[in-house]
């Protein structure tokens, strides 16, 4: 199989800001570091955005799982958490996820779509494995 180059230009916009350009999609955002590197706030930093390119990856697969089952997904909305090393570097070893779906959704289906987000189709998360390890719960809404 062949492999696929994806590209990103990063730019810097503040004292320890990034502006981060995805030069395939033309999506764009913001870095920021912590203050005591000068930061401003106005962006994630880094290992946040890590933590959102996991949970956002396997989203979008739960999304499709559950939209060609013809569930009645109308809000998916997911919580994050990172362990992290207390060393430098830090990285993170343990990731927990915990989507939540709308009243309507059969949890039975719920938990299977991210069953296969997680372990079968996100990239991001292949990308830590098995190095980190990703961990995840589902509930559905009441009424």
């Amino acid at each position: 199989m062949a492999e696929k180059t994806v590209r990103v230009v990063i730019d810097q916009v503040g004292a320890a800001a990034f502006e981060a350009s995805a030069v395939g999609s033309g999506g764009k955002l913001v870095l920021d570091g912590p203050a005591e590197v000068g930061g401003e706030g106005r962006g994630m930093r880094p290992m946040e955005l890590l933590l959102s390119a996991v949970a956002g990856c396997a989203s979008m697969d739960v999304v499709h799982i559950l939209r060609k089952q013809r569930e009645p997904l109308e809000k998916l909305h997911i919580e994050i958490e990172g362990d992290r090393k207390d060393a430098t570097p830090a990285p993170f070893v343990r990731i927990r996820l915990v989507f939540v779906a709308n009243a309507g959704v059969d949890a039975h289906k719920l938990e299977r779509a991210v069953t296969l987000a997680v372990t079968k189709y996100c990239s991001v998360g292949a990308t830590l494995a098995p190095g980190v390890d990703v961990t995840w719960s589902t509930r559905v809404e009441v009424g």
